[in-house]
């Protein structure tokens, strides 16, 4: 089994309800009428040969969000390890504290045949909007696989 590595950035803020944290909903024809686990640390692959995990982490913020990563103190939130399509992936994620517009998100894209066997390539973005959700709503929305960063970073805050 390949292994493939992942950095992302869970952004979170503090309001007068308590913590929220920043989700991006997974853009593409396949994600489109999903909601439940459908959205997503804001992530992407790397090599660590090439790159260490916050520089990544940092590269695929601004990737898929079209934004800077936060500054400031970001909280490790270590790794997760899960299998899909027949690789093993290692995702590591940080913590930042920041306080972005979702309006303002401009995303990256990708390519893709669609429809399937069409032979047609067609361009979606990688989140197709972002949102601020408190920890309970996030849980509901992330896929199983990232759910542990956000109990890291609701325990470390709290």
């Amino acid at each position: 089994m390949t292994d493939v590595y992942s950095a992302g950035v869970l952004v979170y803020r503090r309001t007068e309800a308590g913590i929220e944290v920043l989700l991006g909903h997974m853009g593409g024809p396949l994600w489109a009428k999903k909601d439940a686990s459908a959205w997503s640390i804001p992530k992407g692959e790397y090599v660590p040969e090439e790159e260490s995990g916050p520089e990544a982490a940092r590269r695929e913020f601004t990737e898929e969000l079209g934004l800077p990563a936060p500054e400031g103190e970001w909280i490790d939130l270590g790794e997760v390890r899960y299998s899909s399509g027949g690789r093993r992936k290692i995702l590591t994620a940080w913590a930042a504290e920041g306080d972005l517009d979702p309006a303002e998100i401009v995303p990256g894209t990708f390519e893709m045949q669609w429809p399937p066997r069409s032979g047609r390539t067609a361009t979606f973005p990688e989140i197709d909007r972002a949102a601020w959700f408190d920890p309970a709503t996030a849980a509901d929305k992330l896929g199983k696989g990232q759910r542990p960063f956000l109990i890291r970073l609701t325990e470390h805050l709290t």
